[in-house]
């Protein structure tokens, strides 16, 4: 199979702007989105014919067992893999049994990860697949997109997270009124314009320190300590706490010095973490990493492959 050309025109009612974007074969595309556009850019191509966007909202069967509903499509859509690689692959063996109305909100999207996988559609369009799922279904939609990259199928996910864009795509954008934005998302290799966390940082004399952030005409002063972590958006940095963001007048280049000294790291091209805030390090199966943050709402935020040796060396693990 071959790439898939996205090229549609403005919409005269709306606001989506007009888009032209291919999906190649070789790796996963993610459109990051407030869910306004999000919801246009789904009528678009559902409007254009040719494309099936999978919502993980219909088409199962909650009176029959997971085993039931997987067997269904199974044949359906006459797949070659033997049914129990597919129960292994999407960890529905041990759940195989259960109706479906009983299964977790986990367990029922793997199921619709089985499902649409085998569909065997060209492109696959997938609309929010990891939200509110755990992280071995997570680490399964991930293993899936592998296999369908291997497959040589395209495949693109509309995400109104920009974690989830950057842990499961290989190329993301950031889909605004203005037009389609790259975003820069961590190939693995070593950015030496990022200097390492303590290369030249000095512990001597800690001064009184507030990070400034403008919001609206009032000036808010944060101590280093409260900060979750710091992202980048749209080329300034963005102070994070819990569900809240602050625009600061930097980049993160520029914050990133002042933060070392107080146990900030950056782990990502787009993240600085505050180390105090890290609850777990989580590995996908995609030599992927992601961290995440003891606050309210238990924020996960992306680890470059490049930094993982170095979080492992400042918490002293093996």
């Amino acid at each position: 199979m071959t790439s898939f050309k996205l090229n549609y025109e403005a919409v005269k009612s709306g606001t989506l702007p007009p888009i032209s974007l291919s999906l190649h074969e070789s790796y996963t595309t993610a459109i990051y989105s407030d869910t306004d556009l999000q919801a246009e850019l789904i009528d678009t191509l559902l409007h254009n014919g040719e494309i099936t966007v999978f919502n993980r909202k219909e088409g199962l069967y909650d009176r029959l067992t997971v085993m039931d509903n997987v067997t269904f499509y199974h044949k359906w859509f006459g797949c070659s893999i033997p049914l129990p690689e597919i129960l292994v692959m999407f960890e529905l063996q041990m759940c195989a049994k259960k109706r479906l109305r009983k299964c977790s909100q986990s367990e029922i999207a793997r199921v619709y990860y089985a499902k649409y996988f085998m569909m065997d559609t060209h492109p696959m369009v997938f609309q929010e697949p990891i939200h509110g799922v755990d992280i071995k279904t997570i680490n399964t939609f991930i293993n899936m997109l592998k296999k369908i990259t291997d497959n040589k199928t395209p495949a693109l996910i509309l995400v109104s997270n920009i974690e989830h864009a950057l842990l499961l795509s290989d190329v993301a954008y950031k889909l605004q009124e203005k037009g389609l934005q790259k975003l820069e998302v961590d190939t693995g290799e070593k950015d030496e314009s990022i200097p390492e966390a303590g290369s030249a940082a000095t512990l001597a004399t800690t001064k009184l320190f507030k990070i400034p952030a403008k919001v609206e005409d009032k000036v808010i002063l944060f101590d280093p300590m409260e900060i979750d972590y710091i992202e980048s958006h749209e080329g300034k940095a963005m102070i994070v706490i819990n569900h809240e963001s602050f625009p600061l007048d930097s980049t993160l280049a520029e914050i990133e010095k002042k933060l070392e000294v107080y146990g900030f790291y950056r782990c990502h091209r787009s993240y600085i973490v505050n180390l105090q805030k890290v609850r777990e390090i989580i590995t996908w199966s995609k030599n992927t990493y992601s961290l995440r943050i003891d606050n309210q709402v238990k924020s996960t935020i992306p680890l470059s492959r490049t930094k993982i040796q170095g979080i492992q060396d400042m918490f002293n693990l093996k």
